[in-house]
């Protein structure tokens, strides 16, 4: 059985990642084995190095979960996929088929999903095994260093498009600019909205790479006076997209009465805050979590017609045997977004 170098996080303990070799995976009937040409890495990767995730972990696993690659083998029940086709997967590797929310088509909310990169050994790898259900097309013309992108705009997508209510001319303020929070921003943007991204003096680069290339006002600290600004009375919407609990007392501050607050950001301590502004302001507050099938076809064509470019927010693309390098400068915040190639 061959062997391939992989970026694998081995034990709860901070810094718990190495480079191990792995076997190729063996396929079911309904997998393929995709060759990975790129995956990106996701700040769940980075919390999982430091050890400051709030999910469980089947240690050891491979990590990395917005991939795109090569289908090189399939299995006997495959069908409408074959050798060479050009790919990008989705991250619910495991589901329960007979689950009802999987029933629903919303398999991403099902209890007992297990994903890539904490569940089951992910990409950050040459081969890994995917079930053929979760594979969307690529266009030959989008390079896989984007298209292994598509998984947080998808991310965003279901934050800003489906679990908001924007319409052009809203204001809409963006609490936090890694990633997923630039990606709702220009997804904001796509819809029409005026838009302020908004993070600390740390963020600078990153603000400045969301005003240059998605058309959003950059905010350091506190954005109490762009909301208000047009009628006294808050942002039609927030985007809470900060890994911190505290944002959304911010965000029942600056949302105005009537308004919405999306919440994608994870943010594992107790609140400790009244809200009771949300009552009062008769605020609409709603989570939103991973994506599904129907997301990843309209991301894709968004993708391909160039209306969303993600290429601004890649850093660089550094081998899998530098992961720890890759890792770093995302977690400095160097760069935003790094994209490993195994």
């Amino acid at each position: 059985m061959s062997t391939s170098p992989a970026v694998v996080n081995f034990a709860p303990q901070k810094g718990s990642v190495e480079i191990r070799e792995i076997e190729t995976p063996n396929i079911g009937d309904e997998d393929v084995l995709l060759e990975v040409s790129n995956v990106g890495v996701c700040g769940s990767d980075l919390h999982q190095w430091t050890a400051d995730h709030s999910w469980p972990v089947n240690y050891p696993v491979v990590l990395g979960h917005e991939f795109g690659g090569t289908i090189v083998e399939k299995g006997s029940r495959v069908v409408g996929w074959d050798i060479g086709d050009r790919v990008v997967s989705e991250t619910a590797a495991i589901i329960d088929p007979n689950n009802p929310m999987s029933r629903q088509g919303r398999y991403n909310l099902d209890p007992t999903r297990k994903g890539f990169g904490y569940g089951v050994h992910g990409a950050m790898t040459r081969y890994v095994r995917v079930p053929s259900r979760i594979l969307h097309h690529v266009p030959d013309h989008l390079p896989f260093e984007q298209a292994c992108l598509t998984e947080p705009c998808c991310v965003a997508y279901n934050a800003v498009v489906k679990n908001a209510h924007i319409e052009p001319g809203d204001r809409v303020v963006v609490l936090g600019p890694g990633t997923i929070g630039i990606l709702c921003a220009a997804m904001a943007r796509l819809c029409g909205a005026e838009v302020a991204i908004v993070g600390l003096e740390a963020d600078r680069h990153r603000l400045n790479i969301a005003a240059e290339n998605y058309g959003c006002i950059p905010i350091i600290g506190d954005a109490k006076a762009w909301a208000m600004e047009r009628d006294g009375m808050g942002a039609d919407g927030i985007i809470d997209a900060a890994g911190a609990s505290i944002t959304l007392k911010i965000a029942l501050d600056l949302v105005r009465p009537a308004g919405w607050i999306s919440k994608v950001g994870w943010g594992p301590q107790p609140l400790g805050f009244n809200i009771d502004p949300l009552v009062q302001k008769n605020v609409r507050l709603q989570g939103s979590f991973s994506h599904h099938w129907a997301i990843w076809e309209r991301v894709i064509a968004i993708l391909a017609s160039g209306q969303l470019n993600v290429r601004p927010i890649i850093g660089g693309v550094w081998p899998i045997e530098q992961w720890h390098e890759a890792f770093e400068k995302m977690h400095s915040g160097e760069v935003v977004k790094s994209v490993l190639k195994p």
